[in-house]
């Protein structure tokens, strides 16, 4: 069975030490660490000795293990055109005077050393985002030519790619959460991403169905198109439909959780995300890592929502088989 993570990204007011033995208590096995709160610094892993080794025998304490760390809101700022946004999500030392340029470079200089991090914790998956720097001509008008979305690709490989031989150099990968407001938010534009980067071995995807689903991506074939390249996988759910008629996919300037909304997160088990044929093509597939919930859900409160989730992915979860179901008959006629 694949081991069940909690991802701390909504979790980071909790101390790690409250919120460690609690993820135990709620059946989780391990934490996808966030860079964020004191569950996980990038730099004091890197200037301080022990640190690392101390968040590592902190989890130990309480019977947990980590597999991942997710640096999201620094990668965010590598290809985005910044702006006073970036300013609370990121570091003070990444913001810096705030130039968007330097914001960018900063950020690059710190996703890069979330891979020595990663090392140091021991671990091999760095989870995140890259920005994108075309996101905002998503939809094409005033018209959009391919060599402007080709521009915007570039950039993304020209940034990147000497990030990623820092995760080469390491023996860590990098997952992006395929995501709107990334360089890569479906199938059509992870396959650019990918030719992009001339195919890099380290960058591959943090599988998350539910920024796929209300979209109208075919999130199995997901799986099935990108097996080797899916290094996590969230379980997160959506809901996607109606609403009251008045909000469509782009949100219309919505809070998460409004009523009027034609899509919005749910609690593991509580939308509409087809997570029977997501293990099954996980199997397929070959892919053996943890299960990380990303627990997000306006309506419901997180602790009782994160235990359900917990149970809901043990489960649901199944180990491949071992041989055909019907090879005893074949054997059995030699």
């Amino acid at each position: 069975m694949r081991p069940l993570t909690l991802f701390t990204g909504q979790w980071t007011d909790l101390p790690l030490a409250e919120l460690a033995p609690l993820a135990k208590r709620m059946g989780y096995d391990g934490l996808e660490l966030a860079c964020g709160g004191d569950h996980f610094n990038v730099q004091r892993a890197l200037n301080e000795p022990g640190y690392a080794a101390g968040q590592r025998a902190l989890l130990a304490q309480h019977g947990l293990e980590v597999y991942a760390i997710g640096n999201h809101l620094v990668g965010q700022a590598v290809c985005d055109l910044i702006d006073e946004r970036h300013r609370p999500i990121l570091p003070a030392h990444v913001w810096g005077d705030g130039e968007p340029e330097g914001v960018r470079q900063r950020a690059a200089l710190e996703l890069a050393e979330t891979a020595r991090a990663a090392r140091l914790l021991g671990v091999q998956r760095v989870t995140g985002f890259t920005g994108s720097s075309i996101w905002h001509a998503a939809y094409a008008f005033p018209p959009t030519s391919q060599s402007y979305w080709d521009a915007g690709f570039a950039d993304f490989a020209r940034r990147f790619t000497p990030i990623l031989d820092v995760f080469e150099e390491q023996g860590v990968n990098f997952a992006l959460e395929v995501h709107p407001t990334e360089i890569a938010f479906d199938i059509a534009t992870s396959e650019r991403a990918l030719e992009a980067l001339d195919q890099h071995p380290r960058f591959g995807f943090n599988f998350d169905p539910s920024h796929l689903a209300y979209q109208g991506v075919d999130y199995v074939r997901f799986i099935r198109q990108f097996g080797p390249r899916i290094f996590h996988v969230h379980m997160k759910d959506v809901w996607w439909g109606r609403g009251d008629g008045t909000v469509g996919t782009f949100g219309g300037n919505t809070t998460f959780g409004d009523p009027r909304r034609g899509w919005d997160f749910r609690s593991v088990g509580r939308g509409m995300i087809d997570f029977e044929s997501i293990i099954v093509a996980l199997n397929d597939v070959g892919y053996a890592g943890p299960l990380s919930v990303e627990w997000e859900d306006s309506r419901m409160d997180r602790v009782h929502g994160a235990t359900e989730s917990a149970a809901f992915c043990r489960r649901l979860d199944f180990p491949p088989a071992h041989g055909a179901f019907d090879a005893a008959f074949s054997k059995g006629m030699a």
